[in-house]
């Protein structure tokens, strides 16, 4: 009965709300790293930990899917690949450090510069030029990453940059991203992004690894299985739609952030961070109705499919 509803809705309503979905998985995915990192089942988890938990159970959800596909490895651009999983790998740490740090709308407000900060280094890497109204975006949306920040009015919070350093590292994946989906298919990429992430989060993670109960196996594969609902979900809605559709629901990541982080750890947003968060936004959706009109994005906003990174 519900299927046969479903199937009855216009497929633009359906797309809809496949994306609604996909950007309440991915505040999920991030919301459950928070929990491992604050320690909600005895001591806190590092964020190089959870980050081997997410792409390991990442993979354990791909790999049937690339067997059932008969997807072959071989031609692969490994060398795209490792530069990917690297900067990937960096920005995804990132984020799950600066979640268990600060609000969840913020470390997540910071990510949405990503896509300025992929325009500025599409410049210099891939020779696109910059006209002056999305500069004006890419500032708009800086002041806002400056409010979140606080330069000059407090010091700054260690949460806060690390969350930038983050975005910074997913802006240069970003560009490896789009390198890769000129030639290989969804599948591969993200099997392969994975992969590779998950040899880099390996070694990282034995540094600073503790057994996890079992709690916490089951939000480190929460953490994973999420992100990739989210992709799927993702790739899914744009049978209905194209890209640029998916663009308002891309910012509902936010709403959801805030609202996972108000009913568990009753953490509201304070006015100064829900001003620089109106200012990121107002920025990167500007930059991206700007991108779409000229028809040449060079900062995959939002990317496809989205991305912790992966």
């Amino acid at each position: 009965m519900i299927l046969n509803g479903y199937s009855a809705l216009p497929p633009a309503l359906r797309g809809a709300m496949m994306m609604t979905l996909c950007r309440a998985f991915i505040a999920a995915s991030t919301f459950f790293a928070k929990a491992l990192g604050r320690g909600v089942d005895g001591a806190p988890m590092h964020a190089f930990e959870i980050v081997l938990g997410r792409y390991g159970f990442a993979i354990l959800a791909l790999a049937p899917l690339m067997a059932i596909r008969r997807t072959r490895l071989s031609g692969a651009p490994w060398g795209l690949y490792a530069g990917r999983a690297a900067f990937g790998w960096v920005g995804v740490s990132g984020l799950f450090a600066a979640a268990a740090m600060i609000p969840l709308a913020d470390a997540t407000a910071i990510g949405f510069l990503n896509p300025v900060f992929a325009m500025i280094l599409a410049i210099p890497i891939l020779g696109e030029k910059v006209g002056p109204i999305r500069w004006a975006a890419a500032a708009t949306a800086l002041a806002g990453g400056a409010l979140l920040i606080r330069p000059g009015v407090e010091a700054i919070a260690p949460g806060a940059l690390i969350a930038l350093i983050a975005a910074l590292a997913m802006a240069v994946e970003a560009m490896f991203a789009k390198l890769l989906a000129r030639r290989e298919g969804v599948v591969r990429m993200l099997f392969c992004t994975n992969l590779c992430a998950l040899s880099v989060a390996f070694i990282a993670a034995a540094f600073v690894w503790r057994a996890p109960s079992l709690l916490e196996v089951v939000l480190m594969a929460l953490v994973g299985w999420t992100m990739v609902a989210a992709q799927s979900l993702y790739m899914t809605a744009l049978k209905f739609s194209d890209a640029s559709f998916a663009t308002p629901f891309f910012y509902a990541t936010l709403l959801f952030a805030a609202l996972y982080d108000a009913l568990w750890f009753k953490v509201i947003p304070t006015p100064l961070s829900l001003a620089g968060a109106t200012l990121i936004v107002a920025g990167a959706v500007l930059l991206a109705v700007r991108e779409g009109r000229a028809g040449a994005p060079s900062a995959p906003a939002p990317m496809a499919p989205p991305s912790h990174s992966g």
